[in-house]
């Protein structure tokens, strides 16, 4: 897996995606469907993706006991998506479970990561509201040790992290980076972001973008600019 950029089309409702996504013309961009738009609409706006031609990394972060997780990643399997995800913090054998209930009869399956904590989570959160006293850093790279353990093939984790992610677990496990913002961009709700020649810069694989493309007056030129900067 190269340099992607994912846009993060978290919209409420698949007649506004397919809108947006119109105008990338022949284009086919890879994408995100999370938690706003799945449950708005269901498989059915997986599928109607897929049929499109888009790769999609299915977003819904699954945290639950390892028998539910487990159950709930072998329905999400048979929507033929690229890229999924759960939390980390669910723990080694949850995370474990997962894997099995994703991998098919015949061996296949979709990617799966596992979110270290969230862009818009501060040191301060961590630390206050948390109660996880060890630095953002380590942390985050514990959770991907954890998650490598597991058999799992990359985390979501901040750009600031992504080099310090390949350095503990290795060059081919994913660092998948949201929190990414053009220089002249807000920073929104998102408190670690860098931009995308940055996050390319600290080794990020993929990153997720989300408003700097999707409320740009041209999604398109927007959606351009990321990928000239990082891939």
């Amino acid at each position: 897996m190269g340099r992607e950029v994912i846009i993060a089309c978290d919209f409420a409702s698949g007649q506004e995606t397919l809108r947006f996504l119109e105008r990338f013309g022949e284009a086919r961009p890879y994408v995100k469907i999370g938690m706003e738009l799945f449950y708005a609409e269901g498989p059915p706006v997986v599928r109607a993706l897929k049929a499109r031609g888009h790769r999609i990394f299915l977003d819904l972060k699954l945290h639950d006991i390892p028998n539910t997780v487990e159950r709930a990643m072998r329905a999400l399997s048979r929507l033929e998506v690229d890229l999924v995800n759960l939390h980390a913090a669910g723990t080694r054998a949850m995370m474990e479970a997962a894997l099995r209930g994703l991998t098919r009869e015949d061996g296949s399956r979709p990617r799966l990561i596992a979110v270290t904590q969230l862009t818009s989570t501060s040191p301060e959160s961590l630390r206050d509201e948390l109660l996880v006293t060890e630095p953002m850093e380590k942390t985050v790279l514990h959770y991907a040790r954890n998650a490598k353990a597991a058999g799992l093939d990359g985390v979501v984790c901040s750009p600031l992290e992504a080099a310090a992610v390949h350095r503990a677990c290795g060059a081919d496990f994913l660092a998948v980076t949201p929190g990414v913002r053009f220089p002249d961009s807000r920073a929104d709700d998102q408190k670690r972001v860098t931009t995308p020649k940055l996050a390319r810069e600290l080794g990020a694989d993929c990153i997720v973008v989300g408003r700097p493309i999707t409320a740009a007056e041209d999604p398109a030129e927007a959606y351009g600019r990321c990928v000239r900067e990082f891939v």
